[in-house]
């Protein structure tokens, strides 16, 4: 069951109320006089299953956060294929200078 927040039309007091959709509205506590019901209050949208994903809803700090770190890891990688490449053939040498076995 969900908890609405109302708001007396003659006194203005604002209060929440945990109930069932299908319940009658209540008076207000104060005056006893009609209340309605507020809209757009209570917790947000989470949307579940597959296909949403609670990244998608990110805030902007935190985009741009996220793209300077990977601004900063994309230089060190590249930095690390050129020694891997460089080291490469070093190794690829050796290999070959290795004696290998015919077959008799």
């Amino acid at each position: 069951m969900p908890t609405y927040d109302y708001e007396c039309l003659q006194c203005g007091h604002n209060f929440e109320l945990f109930h069932g959709i299908t319940a009658p509205l209540p008076p207000c506590p104060e005056c006893g006089q009609q209340v309605r019901r507020k809209i757009g209050t209570g917790a947000g949208l989470l949307f579940k299953g597959s296909g949403y994903y609670i990244t998608d809803y990110r805030s902007d700090s935190y985009k741009k956060a996220s793209k300077a770190e990977q601004a900063d890891a994309a230089p060190k990688a590249k930095d690390k294929a050129k020694t891997d490449a460089k080291a490469a053939p070093a190794a690829s040498a050796k290999k070959s200078a290795a004696p290998t076995k015919s077959a008799t």
